[in-house]
């Protein structure tokens, strides 16, 4: 992917100088923001974003949230969120799955690894079986609610990486399989 498709980095997070974009002198195939400070020099690294989240499921059915906060208002979700510095991907995406549905659940195996270069982001999925079909959606969710495979809003989801996961855990279901399925979406 083209530098020109991340927003530069112009100035240093280490001293505030103005960075230039250029190969660093350790061999590094890539044009990196470096400062121009003659005292500093620190190489600025930008790298994808990791997006975690489950799909919390009982009984063939699955828990979708309806998105309070942009982007996509009012659509329908898996609750996923971006992960947090110092904790695991399985941590992040129960962390997401309390703050945004106040679901009860048992964190299961993974289920999608999802690339979007697009946006520079690598989601991925847990299935979560729930203990409970009693939620207590907070701030970000106006409303969680199970659904079955045919009454899903399939055209009210607010994201393909949604969308992706969801037809692979019902094909799953379907199959009566646990797959791990690693793809990209553009």
């Amino acid at each position: 992917m083209s530098s020109a498709a991340h927003p530069a980095i112009r100035f240093c997070r280490s001293c505030g100088a103005p960075t230039a974009q250029a190969l660093p002198d350790d061999g590094d195939t890539r044009e990196r923001a470096i400062c121009t400070s003659a005292s500093c020099k620190t190489i600025h690294y930008q790298n994808p974003l990791n997006v975690v989240g489950t799909i919390p499921h009982l009984e063939g059915r699955v828990l979708l949230c309806k998105r309070n906060i942009e982007p996509r208002w009012g659509k329908w979700t898996l609750p996923a969120g971006f992960m947090e510095l110092g904790e695991t991907v399985q941590e992040g995406a129960a962390r997401e799955t309390m703050e945004e549905a106040g679901a009860q659940f048992e964190m299961e195996d993974l289920i999608t690894v999802i690339s979007v270069p697009k946006v520079s982001q690598v989601h991925m999925y847990f299935r979560a079986r729930l203990t409970s079909d009693i939620f207590d959606p907070g701030h970000e969710t106006l409303e969680a609610r199970l659904f079955s495979r045919h009454d899903i809003p399939w055209d009210e989801l607010a994201f393909q990486t949604v969308r992706a996961t969801l037809e692979r855990f019902f094909d799953d279901l379907d199959r009566q399989q646990r797959n791990t399925h690693h793809f990209s979406l553009s």
